[in-house]
């Protein structure tokens, strides 16, 4: 497996002012990483998307790390007003910055459940699905003439637990499109990681490394930094290998069937950052190791 990290692990930093995030890159080659992913591109003040993004590729290309994914938000529901096509037009657009990236694949977002003002019937996820379905297959197949594969992860509530994202994965029944599966989401919808990575991994095209610290929701809110799953549970940001989810099984199941890909760290910790990831850097590639051997 080819161990990368997300540059949304140093957003903190970056917001802060600490780093900018062109200086992501070098940071993630100086760790030891052997890829970087961009999520949501911070663009400097004067630039446009496709000027930054071939900045970041000439600074990759000069460092001598590859960027392997780029992440955008999308909402194929209610984004661009309600408007499918447009919302497709809009994303389209993205992919083009991710060619100039020179990235192999691309997520973008499905949607976070907010229906347009002028939906008629039920608003449930299957009634959603074939709109789903005819947006990411659109965006697919203009990707797919420009060498990219498109996913989307298991992300943002709505379209998060591993039975509705084989669902769509499956309406769009399309070979370029497949999926982004991390293993830390899946507690946010209260699914059982092991379970559904084991379930979603034939659909992989790209994987993360997360974890998270848990608490039952007979509890009452721990406090500042805990965010409440779609059953009322807690959970907030880990180190890899500190907290509750099962990184090191969910390694085995990546291993044992045969996984070649990246697996990126994308860590949303409270602590340090660049400690944060180091360590979690260290417990991955101490568990890939257990799993391969």
């Amino acid at each position: 497996m080819i161990i990368g990290v997300s540059s949304y692990s140093f957003s903190k930093l970056v917001k802060n002012g600490q780093m900018k995030q062109i200086d992501v890159i070098a940071k993630a080659k100086e760790m030891g990483f052997d890829a970087i992913e961009f999520s949501t591109l911070a663009l400097p003040e004067g630039k446009s998307l496709p000027d930054f993004a071939a900045e970041l590729r000439a600074e990759a290309d000069k460092v001598g790390i590859p960027i392997v994914n780029y992440t955008i938000g999308a909402d194929l529901l209610a984004g661009s007003g309600g408007d499918l096509q447009k919302e497709i037009d809009r994303v389209k657009g993205e992919v083009d910055v991710a060619e100039i990236l020179g990235v192999p694949g691309m997520r973008h977002d499905c949607s976070g459940g907010r229906f347009p003002d002028n939906w008629q019937g039920a608003k449930s996820f299957d009634a959603a699905l074939p709109r789903l379905a005819e947006g990411c297959r659109a965006i697919s197949e203009y990707a797919a003439g420009k060498g990219i594969k498109t996913m989307i992860e298991n992300h943002g509530y709505f379209c998060q637990d591993s039975i509705r994202v084989e669902k769509l994965v499956t309406a769009v029944a399309y070979p370029n499109f497949g999926l982004l599966i991390d293993m830390g989401n899946f507690i946010c919808v209260d699914d059982d990681p092991a379970i559904a990575v084991g379930r979603l991994l034939p659909y992989a095209f790209h994987c993360h490394a997360k974890d998270f610290h848990l608490k039952p929701g007979t509890m009452p809110h721990p406090g500042r930094g805990w965010n409440q799953s779609r059953g009322g549970n807690w959970w907030r940001g880990a180190i890899i290998g500190h907290g509750n989810v099962p990184v090191h099984q969910c390694v085995r199941i990546l291993a044992a069937k045969g996984y070649q890909g990246v697996l990126s760290i994308e860590f949303e910790g409270m602590e340090d950052v660049l400690t944060g990831i180091a360590i979690g850097q260290e417990n991955l590639r101490r568990f890939v190791a257990m799993a391969q051997n």
